[in-house]
């Protein structure tokens, strides 16, 4: 329980022991009765005892009911996760501090061709603008009163207002804060000048292709500004409302944004870095405690990319199992088939007989050269206790954390020192490839400022 939180309950305690008294202390004084007798004491206190009792049960109550009825969301700051900070360091600091001195090491172009997340569906409401920084560019993400997601160019092309700060809906068009011009959000094109008879043809602002599947709102970004190539699958459990939202975990990985889906091809970092059990945490100088032995997950992994037509896809299909004080738990015993379509988005299939059925949408987003929001959204079955399906994202999110400790402090390297073993690395980087054009950006320079 948190401080303010002891305090309310101690507050709430004392109050009710003050109102409880049956007098006014001056009318008391008047007729010579002491009002803080020794048995009136004794009821004040045991009211407030009651009182206090109340209180910390009606905590329980609401931390039970988050715990069974919320969606578990855990939202970390960039700063938050993957960085050891020492010698009276903030993790702010340490973290700057290995963006500016960590090799970059020869990288591949940093926006790859591809579907991106920008919003999940429920966090933009009819009529609402917000602003988004994605793939080095200010979006201006609206959603019209036909209920349609438009993705713009956040900058007025008049003179450079931020459309999504102060802009208003109107309609399907946004009016820009500044003038009061209005972009139509279906292609960008200005419908409105309010103190000009005539709209320039040319006025518009870049439209992005963009899609709403899933319960989630996805742009296209290609870098000779090509028409998407493929469709972004759905899935139809999610959009008939039969597995529903039960959560959302949120990072940012100061890496390439290769180096996260490469993990999948990478199958013997698993028994290394995932075997120790949940209760062992996410820092990496600790996981391997002889305290949490007791606990451990076994692994057995393969990639595999598909074929045409779904090039643009691969598989991992990972067999999991539970070990407790060396018994197997069978019941436990999980298969995932984690399909990646694109480089931003990887399908993280579940389907156990006592479990349930339930995706994990995770999505990888550039928001700068070497700088990813991930992000692992999980729609369950609705009969299933949504206690169920708020573990799994829970375990998800510590396994996953152990990898972002590596991401954040690793370098990349372009022709890495394999083994046999390792050959499926080589086969992810050809796969990843195909998102890679001519004209597809590079990092310039490394920016050498304090971001976080």
């Amino acid at each position: 329980m948190s401080s303010l939180k002891a305090v309310t309950v101690i507050g709430v305690g004392v109050g009710a022991m003050l109102l409880s008294q049956g007098r006014d202390p001056l009318d008391a004084g008047r007729s010579g009765e002491s009002t803080w007798s020794q048995s009136g004491l004794q009821e004040a206190a045991g009211r407030a005892v009651l009182c206090i009792l109340a209180a910390l049960c009606f905590l329980v109550l609401k931390f039970l009911y988050r715990l069974l009825f919320c969606p578990l969301e855990l939202l970390k700051a960039p700063e938050d996760v993957g960085y050891v900070a020492e010698d009276g360091r903030s993790r702010a600091q340490a973290a700057n501090e290995v963006r500016r001195r960590r090799k970059v090491g020869e990288l591949p172009p940093v926006y790859p061709n591809g579907w991106y997340r920008v919003l999940d569906s429920h966090m933009l409401e009819r009529g609402e603008v917000k602003n988004v920084f994605i793939l080095g560019e200010q979006l201006a993400v609206f959603r019209g009163e036909d209920g349609k997601a438009c993705v713009l160019d956040a900058y007025c092309p008049h003179l450079g207002a931020n459309l999504a700060v102060g802009g208003r809906v109107f309609g399907g068009c946004i009016e820009c804060p500044f003038h009061g011009w209005r972009f139509q959000g279906s292609d960008g094109k200005c419908v409105k000048v309010p103190y000009s008879d005539k709209v320039p043809e040319f006025a518009k602002v870049r439209c992005w292709p963009s899609c709403e599947v899933n319960k989630q709102i996805l742009v296209w970004f290609h870098c000779d500004g090509e028409e998407p190539q493929w469709k972004m699958p759905e899935q139809q459990e999610v959009t008939r409302g039969e597995w529903v939202y039960r959560g959302r975990t949120e990072h940012f990985i100061n890496s390439h944004i290769q180096e996260i889906p490469e993990n999948a091809a990478d199958v013997a970092h698993l028994a290394h870095l995932h075997t120790p059990g949940m209760l062992s945490g996410v820092d990496l100088r600790y996981t391997n405690s002889k305290t949490w032995q007791f606990l451990r997950h076994d692994w057995k992994a393969q990639w595999i990319p598909e074929s045409e037509p779904n090039k643009h896809c691969s598989q991992m299909l990972v067999k999991h199992a539970l070990t407790i004080f060396g018994y197997h738990w069978s019941l436990l015993d999980v298969d995932v088939v984690a399909r990646q379509v694109g480089p931003g988005v990887v399908f993280l299939m579940f389907n156990h007989s006592f479990l349930g059925r339930g995706v994990i949408m995770h999505c990888v987003t550039p928001v700068e050269p070497l700088l990813q929001c991930v992000s692992h959204t999980i729609f369950y079955q609705s009969n299933i206790p949504p206690v169920v399906p708020k573990f799994i994202l829970k375990a998800e999110c510590i396994q996953f954390e152990r990898d972002v400790m590596i991401w954040n402090n690793k370098t990349y390297i372009a022709k890495p020192l394999l083994v046999k073993e390792d050959s499926a690395i080589q086969k992810h980087r050809r796969w990843f490839s195909q998102f890679y054009s001519e004209n597809s950006p590079r990092l310039q320079y490394q920016r050498d400022t304090l971001d976080f």
